[in-house]
């Protein structure tokens, strides 16, 4: 476990996971959650208060998701068990190391910075975000 969470947390974890990567399968999936537990981790930029899921998930207009039709309810035990696999420290590039992403669709190219980050990559529909080496040590 790479972040302390409750069972609440990681129901919260697979939630955002399943609303904001969905159609991008589980490995999209799986790279959103490593976007959030970067952000438990951060202690950098817009991140220097965030000290948990929920924090980071609920940090005011960050994720989409959370108003979606698919946030709501439980999370299956499929999405939990992809949620855990994040907090027990699985990371997958380009999320690695990000802070951000969006998905501007599937015919429009990534932005090469995002928030002043530079672009680490893309998978599906989304872009990733990372800061420079040595700006968030906990993730670098």
């Amino acid at each position: 476990m790479i972040v302390k969470y409750s069972t609440k947390e990681l129901d919260l974890l697979a939630r955002i996971m399943r609303s904001e990567a969905l159609n991008e399968g589980n490995l999209g999936m799986l790279m959103v959650g490593n976007v959030v537990v970067n952000r438990v981790l951060a202690n950098c930029l817009t991140f220097t208060n965030i000290n948990t899921i929920t924090d980071a998930i609920y940090q005011k207009n960050q994720f989409v998701g959370t108003k979606s039709s698919l946030f709501q309810g439980s999370a299956t035990t499929a999405e939990k068990n992809l949620a855990k696999r994040v907090l027990d420290g699985e990371y997958y590039h380009p999320a690695t190391n990000a802070l951000w992403f969006y998905a501007p669709g599937s015919t429009i190219e990534c932005k090469e910075s995002w928030y002043n980050q530079r672009k680490s990559g893309r998978y599906k529909n989304h872009c990733f975000y990372e800061p420079d080496p040595g700006t968030c040590t906990e993730i670098h």
